[in-house]
């Protein structure tokens, strides 16, 4: 298993489908589907394929029964649990699965819950996806067949070929377990191949070889009847491993699981954000235009935060450092080793930032690009101290006194923490892409500043230059 040329690689894949056809089939096929779907997200940017769609930033009763009562078919709930520890993550997914389950219950409807994570194989697995079950089980007669994986992002260059996951990057699609995401201090592994990935994960409780595998030959080929047949074999919360490279080959797994769901199979989903589009019978639509997120009636200037600290994200920062109407912050995050200095770090740049915005000056502030590093054996207490900058990240926009004309947030955890706690979401709607991936929040009513756009920019999506890009846009 190596590096592989993109070009040389799709060339050899079966032809897709033809996809009219698919389509068809598939509106057919979604008809039948009488379920909720629920998505619960482990950080904002999995509604980066979705527009129209709600997102509740928590999972109270009124939340979820409010999710379960619209006329959409899906709704997420943003738990943004990639930045909780292991302990926090299984409290907060046995509540949810406790309030979904007696919401269900009260309002005589069938759910789906997909459990939506990143698309390079981090987060809290498999630890999320066996709390829901568990907890399911455990509260109704309700019992899950199988796992899904299918983490295939088209927009992030995410594919998964001959059960093996790999990212692109340029024209070459390196395998995912040889990748820096790989390497994650919090969320690291080894495996490529999906079936071992689960099997590591699991720790040898889920084994490789009693996973279920549905090919690109069989999707490609209209093999249906084969791909459910596959799918009604499969038991013991097993594995389902699904190959795609394209949008087409989803909808053909879609297309066969509705028929297994509705013969009485019950899977659980782990998934990037491919399914919930294709699932929830999501159109496309047009990337935005400036005048759908700009508000020019105040003439402030915009409020860029970066914190992620991926490859990616650095190297986009650097390109976006060109722009010339940009005044650039850096926040030195590792005084938050001292709590005075931290805190006065904090007010500095919340009066600098309020002073750029008033007078029409897009301003960026960035952490610090060198990682705080206490050493080995100190990944709680990195993660305790990452919260600690997060919720200091979060201040900045909660202390604001003058409303940006937009606001973009530059990685999963920091878009989560600021949408959530900086601007006060408790609702949002999806207004669409800025960018393939990238996507904006219309912000809700109760929000610091209602119907501004708010652009989700995830820490791994987009070439070089498209963060520079997003910010020219919207520069105008």
């Amino acid at each position: 298993m190596g590096t592989l040329n993109v070009e040389n690689t799709f060339s050899k894949l079966l032809p897709l489908p033809d996809e009219s056809k698919v389509n068809e089939l598939l509106k057919e096929q979604l008809q039948k589907l009488n379920k909720k779907i629920v998505v619960l997200d482990d950080d904002p940017t999995g509604v980066q394929t979705v527009h129209g769609i709600s997102v509740y930033t928590d999972w109270t009763r009124e939340s979820i029964e409010a999710g379960f009562k619209e006329e959409n078919s899906m709704f997420f709930v943003l738990t943004n649990s990639r930045g909780f520890t292991s302990a926090e993550t299984e409290k907060v997914h046995r509540e949810i699965a406790k309030t979904i389950q007696e919401t269900a219950e009260k309002l005589n409807k069938e759910y789906i819950i997909i459990s939506r994570s990143d698309s390079t194989l981090r987060g809290h697995y498999p630890l999320e996806t066996e709390v829901l079950k568990e907890s399911i089980e455990g509260l109704s007669d309700v019992r899950f067949d199988g796992e899904v994986l299918i983490p295939f992002f088209k927009e992030g260059g995410r594919f998964t070929i001959d059960n093996v996951h790999y990212v692109q990057y340029d024209d070459q699609l390196v395998p995912a377990g040889e990748t820096e995401f790989a390497k994650d201090r919090t969320f690291g592994y080894r495996a490529s191949d999906l079936g071992e990935y689960a099997e590591e994960k699991s720790n040898g409780k889920y084994k490789a070889k009693d996973a279920t595998y549905l090919s690109l030959e069989d999707i490609r080929s209209l093999n249906i009847d084969g791909l459910v047949e596959q799918l009604m074999n499969v038991k013991d919360f097993n594995k389902v491993i699904v190959n795609a490279t394209d949008y087409v080959d989803v909808k053909v797994f879609v297309i066969a699981l509705v028929s297994a769901m509705n013969a009485g199979k019950r899977f659980m989903f782990r998934s990037a954000a491919a399914l919930t589009k294709v699932i929830g019978g999501v159109s496309d639509k047009p990337l935005l235009s400036r005048d759908e997120l700009v508000d020019e009636s105040r003439n402030h200037g915009g409020l860029i935060m970066i914190g992620s600290h991926v490859k990616k994200t650095t190297e986009q920062f650097e390109e976006l450092k060109k722009c010339d109407f940009i005044h650039f912050i850096e926040f030195n995050v590792h005084l938050v080793l001292d709590e005075d200095a931290f805190q006065a770090e904090e007010d500095r740049i919340v009066k600098e930032v309020n002073e750029c915005i008033a007078k029409g000056q897009t301003v960026c502030v960035y952490t610090k690009r060198e990682r705080l590093d206490l050493g080995e054996n100190k990944k709680e207490e990195e993660l305790k101290l990452s919260v600690k900058i997060s919720n200091s990240v979060t201040n900045i926009v909660k202390r604001l006194e003058v409303r940006p004309s937009y606001i973009i947030a530059k990685g999963g955890i920091t878009s989560s923490d600021i949408g959530t706690n900086g601007l006060g979401v408790k609702k949002a709607i999806v207004a669409g892409q800025v960018s393939p991936g990238i996507p904006v929040w219309y912000t809700g009513e109760q929000s610091k500043f209602p119907g501004m756009s708010y652009v989700i920019f995830p820490g791994n999506v987009g070439t070089k230059t498209t963060l520079k890009e997003v910010a020219e846009l919207l520069q105008g």
